[in-house]
């Protein structure tokens, strides 16, 4: 399969899976766009951030994010990526999510997927190579999902709300805050607000200071700096918290990356 492909100039196989592998430079940016098929993406380094109008989803390196087919999604690249993808027909893998997901990805399915993008398009079903690809569409079922997702509402006021806080975060915010400015009781903003994300408010928050303390650490930006713009009394405290969402520190995250 030849590297830094679109999927769209093999479409035409009636293969069920499609695997193909790209690479990507620091910040690269796919533009919103969806495909027919269903799509596994894996990020062997680097950090992926996906968006799409149901949220945002970041990918740390090692791992995964299922795409449905036919949901619109933009795409922007932390760091130098290589990915690897695999595109099923959609009949091909029945009862999958319905929105993106990130998933963590077993050494067993990387096998797999590292030698799936070296076999031709066009391989016979009935040889090793349909197997191997019989074999993905059984695997990728048994993948566990990471939250790492930031939902966000449809709720009109409040998604304008949630995305301006995105674009420039300020941590310090309270509920109170942030029901004064909708004009909503805080008994009704609380229930609003987890009807329309699955997450309480303080969940959400720092979630959405996470997505916004990649960028900047990637960037090589200190991260005593970045903790204490975000609100945290120390670094430790930040470094706690981006552990348990992404599994290790800062620096080891890092050289995970790269």
């Amino acid at each position: 399969m030849p590297r830094n492909s679109l999927v769209e100039a093999f479409d035409h196989t009636e293969r069920p899976v499609i695997a193909l592998g790209n690479d990507y430079p620091d910040h690269h940016v796919i533009a919103p766009h969806s495909h027919r098929r269903c799509q596994l993406l894996y990020g062997a380094s680097g950090t992926v951030m996906v968006a799409t109008a149901q949220g945002n989803w970041v990918m740390p390196p090692q791992r995964g994010i299922w795409i449905p087919a036919g949901i619109e999604h933009a795409v922007h690249m932390l760091g130098a990526v290589s990915t690897r993808s695999l595109f099923f027909e959609p009949d091909t893998i029945r009862d999958m999510p319905a929105d993106c997901q990130v998933v963590e990805i077993s050494p067993f399915m990387r096998a797999l997927m590292l030698e799936a993008v070296d076999l031709p398009v066009d391989y016979d079903p009935d040889s090793r190579a349909g197997v191997l690809m019989q074999l993905l569409q059984h695997e990728i079922r048994l993948l566990p999902v990471l939250p790492l997702a930031l939902p966000l509402p449809r709720h009109g006021i409040l998604a304008a709300q949630c995305k301006r806080f995105l674009a420039d975060p300020t941590p310090h915010e309270t509920i109170d805050d942030w029901c004064g400015r909708l004009a909503m009781s805080r008994r009704s903003f609380t229930r609003l607000f987890r009807r329309e994300t699955g997450l309480s408010f303080a969940i959400w928050r720092q979630q959405a200071c996470l997505f916004a303390a990649l960028p900047r650490l990637i960037a090589g930006e200190p991260v005593t700096a970045i903790a204490l713009d975000l609100g945290y009394e120390n670094p430790a405290a930040f470094t706690s918290m981006f552990k348990r969402l992404l599994g290790a520190a800062p620096r080891a995250y890092l050289r995970q990356a790269n």
